[in-house]
């Protein structure tokens, strides 16, 4: 296994924007955003959770509560914040679910260890057989086309496995198919915990997510004939609010708006402090500070707090949806900060110039956002690697209307490789953060030397940006995109 040199980007080759000239007499913003103050904003997180029931999730009084914060903190640093509220679905767990196999032979499953509920789930209870859904993915990927379930015994549980679509689309076809609840089991190539995630809108039927150990198992008992299956699942689907905050500098050119943003939610397991207190602490410790840098903000920047990233990026969305085409084209450039601490993780920058070949096709201008933070990593030695724009954050919708994106990003539940744990150190075949999405996303759970080195890139890109920021302006020019559908919370299962 090869070694990678200190100042490698694994994977990347852009040209185009480097950094502002030097002024000696003034400070750098890296260097004004310290990591003291993001753990401060960490902690005042965390015990927002902790008087919320353990959790932020939007639509949730720790949600309110986080609001109340950024607002709090962002008018002590002279802004004058709006609050955008809009309506979302809200989705809640009342109790554990339940899940066993009744037949051929009896076997209870762990909630949380062998089994989990996705977001979005109807309610029910129901006892039935089981059959494998295109187990092979011969097609575009288990379950992601309605003819993989031909077939189909209307009224069985539907086993699918991870992969190839959303899984909005695979519990749609299977409820169509007539499955009376839907099962999805993760792929072999990732750590074996259940799928986590959600289905993108209310279903009527049980929706839950199997580990790949269990759902093997459970398509070989199913080909072998006759399994049956007990799900129960409790969970509230309703309508309610969520809020995003926006404020933006006082100086800079309002033609050329630089867009900072974080989402404010956690999911409703957890506090939330890696994901997505790390973004958070980081974006409100930039706009604290950037006041000092004066004239230097030729470009106005705006900083954005979303709400409800956790239900499938809509608060990005809505904002994005409801900017009239004058300010769409005024928008030059947006960075997202999405987990920057994950205790395992990796410095990662979002793949601008798609030299991946992921097909994600950036707006122009995405690879002049990598090249920024290329360069400033490489002039302090330290290697990063490459990672796709997977649909999965606060970035889309803003390239979906063909703004330029970008950012930094250390990594979820995806298991780190042997290369990178030796570029990168931290343990092989662990994944980033073992607490992704789960109650033990404390503010324990957070690597401080990588937070600090991506929140440093962070601010040099918003420094950057706001000192120069035409070049990656598309304007009136930006081609239309049809939005990406990709699997699940953090990956394209193409």
């Amino acid at each position: 296994m090869r070694k990678l040199a200190m100042g490698t980007v694994i994977g990347l080759a852009v040209t185009l924007v480097t950094t502002p000239p030097a002024h000696a007499d003034a400070p750098r913003l890296a260097d004004l955003v310290r990591i003291g103050a993001i753990r401060a904003h960490q902690q005042a997180l965390q015990t927002i959770a902790d008087n919320s029931g353990g959790t932020r999730a939007a639509g949730e009084a720790g949600f309110e509560r986080s609001v109340s914060y950024v607002v709090r903190k962002l008018k002590q640093a002279g802004f004058k914040p709006t609050i955008q509220t809009f309506a979302f679905p809200y989705y809640r767990q009342v109790t554990p679910a339940l899940f066993a196999q009744t037949a051929p032979s009896p076997a209870a499953y762990a909630y949380g260890t062998d089994f989990g509920t996705l977001d979005y789930s109807g309610a029910g209870d129901v006892t039935a057989g089981a059959s494998a859904v295109d187990p092979d993915a011969t097609g575009t990927g288990s379950g992601c086309e309605a003819d993989d379930f031909a077939g189909f015994p209307a009224g069985d549980i539907a086993l699918i496995r991870r992969g190839g679509c959303t899984f909005e689309v695979k519990a749609g076809n299977a409820q169509q198919a007539g499955a009376s609840a839907v099962a999805v089991y993760q792929r072999p190539d990732v750590p074996d915990g259940p799928v986590e995630g959600h289905v993108g809108h209310a279903f009527t039927i049980p929706v839950v997510g199997l580990t790949n150990k269990l759902g093997v198992q459970l398509v070989q008992a199913a080909k072998a004939g006759g399994l049956k299956l007990h799900v129960t699942t409790d969970t509230v689907n309703e309508q309610r609010t969520a809020s995003n905050v926006l404020a933006e500098t006082a100086q800079g050119s309002p033609d050329h708006v630089v867009v900072a943003g974080a989402h404010l939610d956690s999911v409703t397991k957890g506090p939330g402090i890696n994901d997505n207190g790390s973004g958070v602490g980081t974006v409100l410790a930039i706009a604290e500070n950037i006041g000092k840098l004066g004239n230097r903000v030729g470009n106005k920047v705006r900083f954005a707090f979303w709400g409800a990233e956790e239900g499938g990026d809509l608060g990005s969305k809505y904002y994005v949806a409801h900017l009239g085409a004058e300010e769409k084209a005024k928008i030059a450039l947006y960075l997202n900060s999405d987990m920057l601490g994950s205790p395992n993780g990796v410095r990662g920058v979002l793949d601008g110039d798609d030299s991946l070949g992921n097909g994600t096709n950036p707006p122009p201008g995405s690879d002049a956002i990598e090249k920024v933070f290329a360069d400033y990593y490489a002039g302090r030695g330290l290697a990063l690697k490459q990672d796709p724009f997977t649909g999965s954050s606060d970035y889309q919708p803003f390239m979906d209307a063909g703004i330029p994106a970008g950012g930094l990003r250390s990594g979820t539940d995806a298991v780190k490789t042997a290369e990178e744990a030796a570029v990168f150190g931290g343990t092989a075949g662990v994944a980033y953060d073992s607490c992704y999405h789960l109650a033990c996303d404390t503010y324990d759970n957070v690597n401080t030397v990588l937070l600090d080195q991506l929140a440093d890139g962070t601010a040099t890109a918003v420094e950057t940006f706001a000192h120069r920021a035409p070049a990656v302006n598309g304007g009136d020019a930006r081609p239309a995109r049809t939005p990406r559908q990709v699997d699940g919370e953090d990956d394209p299962a193409r």
